[in-house]
């Protein structure tokens, strides 16, 4: 007996060990490892780097081009010369040899504004990219957190069917006991062991989904963690402001509208380069080159050098082209309508949204009141119910039945805790604020 007894307390002491060398991933460190790693928004920050590429100079037409060329040709072949004066002269093998070498420069002196609302359409679409960038770390947030506060609610079930095992267990000894010394039946004894074996298969295909819910967190963390580590399950609720309130910062600062506002100053801007079209363009062109030559006998010139500066502008005016410019002014504007109309239907629908949003939010705060109390109330019945029966006032049967309420009151509480945790990520996210929480 005393053998038993050392080794239970080992196994306690083991497991004491074990639950205190477990790795804390705390919200804050989750939240660092993801922005650092998070597969999304590495291409995110990525896609930012290229918008913001082609925001150069380089990349707006502004500057002029410049162009080296040089060449060399050899001819050689056979020549017959014949004069006004009736001689000839014939050559086998001529020899004709020229050189040149040119520095050239071009420059777009005007082309209509089409490089001026050009460059103002890449700056906007670099603003837009930074939008989607935003919305992508935004998704990752509530994504995060979501499976973040899954984790915890997992372990707080779990703690809770460690409880409700403990105490059927508890139930199975004191079944026994009864048994042995002929104060229960058999029966009796059958039901505490099936009870037994169903909460410990419970708690296993609990601790199996914790598994691969954390496994699923590694994901979004964009590293490979083992899954032995525990998260923090205190939940801080942040102190709303009222509804109108909400929906204001909802209009101002939500990432999908303004997204869209981009993407009609886009299309505006489409217009503009399309009607450049319209204007013409002057360019100028300017070289130096060096040129020499080396001409066989037949030549009335020996050879030849010469080099220079050659400058000029060109003026180009496209008075018609068929049409082609009109129709794409057409359609640009045809583009800036849809865009708006766009705008509308995602105002209406985010709108709305938040509206269902705030009132789930409402509604989850009030059942998660309703449930701390009847935690309060299965607290007591099941006490109660547990003193009458170590007397053997009430039958093992209606003992179970408290205990289930008692455990499924606890978990109800436990699960509208974190839904209205994540609901209350949703609002901050509809609103744009959810980046500036701090876990």
């Amino acid at each position: 007996m005393k053998i038993i007894k050392n080794t239970v307390l080992a196994v306690v002491f083991l497991s004491t060990l074990h639950g205190i060398s477990q790795e804390i991933l705390t919200k804050k460190e989750a939240l660092k490892i993801t922005l650092e790693n998070n597969f999304g928004i590495k291409i995110a920050n990525n896609n930012l780097e290229v918008a913001k590429n082609n925001t150069s100079m380089y990349n707006t037409g502004f500057l002029p081009t410049a162009s080296l060329s040089s060449g060399a040709n050899y001819r050689n072949d056979n020549q017959t010369v014949n004069r006004q004066d009736g001689t000839s002269t014939s050559v086998s093998g001529a020899v004709t040899k020229s050189y040149n070498a040119s520095v050239n420069v071009n420059y777009i002196l005007f082309d209509g504004l089409g490089r001026k609302y050009n460059y103002q359409q890449l700056k906007e679409t670099y603003n837009l990219t930074e939008l989607q960038a935003k919305e992508t770390i935004e998704n990752t947030y509530l994504q995060l957190f979501t499976t973040y506060f899954e984790i915890a609610r997992l372990s707080e079930n779990k703690s809770n069917l460690n409880e409700a095992l403990s105490i059927s267990k508890q139930r199975l000894q004191r079944a026994k006991y009864q048994y042995e010394y002929g104060q229960s039946t058999r029966l009796a004894l059958l039901n505490a062991e099936v009870d037994v074996n169903n909460d410990s298969i419970t708690l296993i295909n609990a601790n199996q989904q914790l598994s691969n819910v954390k496994r699923g967190l590694n994901i979004i963390l964009g590293v490979e963690k083992e899954v032995d580590y525990v998260v923090e399950t205190a939940v801080d609720f942040i102190e709303m402001m009222n509804f109108e309130e909400l929906q204001q910062k909802t209009t101002a600062n939500n990432s999908i509208l303004k997204q869209n506002e981009k993407n009609i100053a886009i299309s505006e801007f489409n217009i503009k380069i399309n009607k450049a079209n319209y204007l013409p363009s002057l360019g100028l062109n300017t070289s130096y080159g060096w040129n020499k030559s080396e001409n066989p006998a037949t030549s009335f010139l020996a050879g030849s050098t010469s080099n220079g500066l050659n400058a000029g502008l060109n003026l180009t005016w496209n008075l018609f082209d068929g049409g082609s410019t009109k129709t794409r002014v057409a359609n640009s504007k045809i583009a800036v309508e849809n865009q708006q109309i766009l705008l509308e239907q995602q105002r209406v629908t985010i709108e709305n949204n938040l509206k269902n949003t705030w009132g789930n939010y409402q509604n989850q705060l009030f059942i998660l009141k309703a449930q701390e109390r009847n935690v309060f109330t299965t607290q007591n019945n099941f006490d109660r119910t547990k003193e009458r029966y170590k007397l053997g006032q009430v039958t093992s049967i209606e003992f179970r039945q408290a205990q289930i309420n008692f455990i499924n009151s606890k978990t109800a509480f436990n699960n509208a805790k974190f839904d209205a945790k994540l609901i209350e990520l949703q609002l901050l996210q509809l609103s744009g604020d959810i980046l500036n929480v701090k876990f």
